[in-house]
C-alpha cells in the first residue's frame, strides 16, 4: 500500500507552486432555528466557537462541537443545523492550488469534522489571529493566511499519520479521485532515485505505461505542473540543499544533479532563483 506521507510529500517538493487564496473570512452566530443547504464553489473551513453543528451529507449526520474544525470540499452538497440554543463559528472560504490544479486537496480524504484535540495549538493560533484580523490590526490579514496554511498542514499531517480521515466524501468517490495520483507514484519514486541523471519524459511515460503525449497531459491534470517542471523543481530544491552544506563545488553539484557541465547547471539555477549558485550563500 502506498504510504500517505509519500503522496503528501508533493506539497513540500512543490511548495513554491502552492497558492492559498482566502476569498472571505467572517464570524457568524446562528439561532437554534437555523438550517442551511448549500454547496460551495471553493473550499470552506469552519472553526466552531460555541454550541454544536450538525452536518448532513448523503443522509449521514455528523456533529461538530466547540473547538472542532469542519472542512468542506467544493461542490459537496450539505445541510447544516444546530440543536443547541445557538452556534457560533468562524468561516473561511479559500482556494488552494498546486500549479494549475485547483482542487489538489481532493486527492486526499480531508473533508470532514476534524477533532480539536488533533491540532490544539494550530486552531488556537488561527482563532487568535482571526480576532486580530476583524479588528483590522496591521499585517493581520497576512498572518491569517499563514495560520490557515499551518492549520491545513496539520490536518494533512494527521491524515498522513492515519489519526484523521475525512468522512464527507464517499469512499468510492475518493478512490476514483486518488487513483490518478496513485498511478504516478512509480514515476515519483523513479525521479527521486535518478535525480543524479538526465531524466527523459519518454522513459517516465514508459514507467507509467502511457504514450509520451498522453502522459504529459495526465501528469499536468493530476499534479498541476508538467513532468519537466516537476523534475526541474526537485533538482533546484536539491541544489539549494547542497549549496547550503558548503561541502561541494559547482562542478560537483552539477554532476550530482545530472547536468552535463557547470554552465548548464548555473544557467538553470539562475533562471529559477534569480541569482547564480556562486552567489546564493
Amino acid at each position: 500500500m502506498i504510504k500517505l506521507m509519500d503522496k503528501l510529500s508533493i506539497f513540500d517538493e512543490l511548495s513554491e507552486l502552492v497558492i492559498l487564496q482566502i476569498n472571505s473570512c467572517n464570524e457568524v452566530v446562528q439561532p437554534n432555528s437555523w438550517i442551511e443547504r448549500r454547496q460551495h464553489k471553493d473550499y470552506d473551513l469552519w472553526c466552531i466557537q460555541e454550541g454544536q453543528v450538525e452536518i448532513n451529507i448523503h443522509e449521514n449526520v455528523y456533529t461538530a462541537s466547540a473547538g472542532d474544525v469542519i472542512l468542506f470540499s467544493p461542490k459537496i452538497a450539505y445541510t447544516a443545523t444546530t440543536q443547541s440554543n445557538q452556534c457560533r463559528f468562524i468561516y473561511t472560504h479559500f482556494h488552494l492550488s498546486l500549479g494549475n490544479q485547483q482542487q489538489i486537496l481532493d486527492h486526499f480524504q480531508l473533508a470532514g469534522i476534524f477533532d480539536h484535540s488533533l491540532a490544539v495549538e494550530e486552531i488556537r493560533l488561527f482563532t487568535e489571529t482571526y480576532n486580530q484580523y476583524k479588528q483590522h490590526i496591521p499585517m493581520s490579514e497576512m498572518r491569517l493566511k499563514g495560520c490557515l496554511t499551518i492549520l491545513l498542514s496539520k490536518m494533512m499531517e494527521q491524515h498522513a499519520r492515519q489519526n484523521y480521515q475525512g468522512n464527507f466524501i464517499q469512499q468510492t468517490a475518493h478512490q476514483k479521485q486518488t487513483k490518478y495520483l496513485d498511478k504516478l507514484q512509480s514515476v515519483f519514486h523513479f525521479v527521486h532515485k535518478h535525480l543524479h541523471l538526465p531524466i527523459r519524459v519518454k522513459e517516465l511515460a514508459a514507467i507509467a505505461g502511457m504514450s509520451e503525449k498522453y502522459f504529459i497531459i495526465y501528469f499536468k491534470q493530476t499534479l498541476g505542473v508538467t513532468p519537466g517542471h516537476y523534475i526541474y523543481q526537485l533538482k533546484m530544491n536539491r541544489a539549494r540543499e547542497l549549496l547550503y552544506t558548503k561541502c561541494y563545488s559547482i562542478q560537483q553539484i552539477a554532476n550530482m544533479l545530472g547536468y552535463p557541465d557547470p554552465y548548464s547547471f548555473s544557467k538553470a539555477f539562475k533562471k529559477y532563483y534569480n541569482v547564480p549558485p556562486s552567489e546564493f550563500v
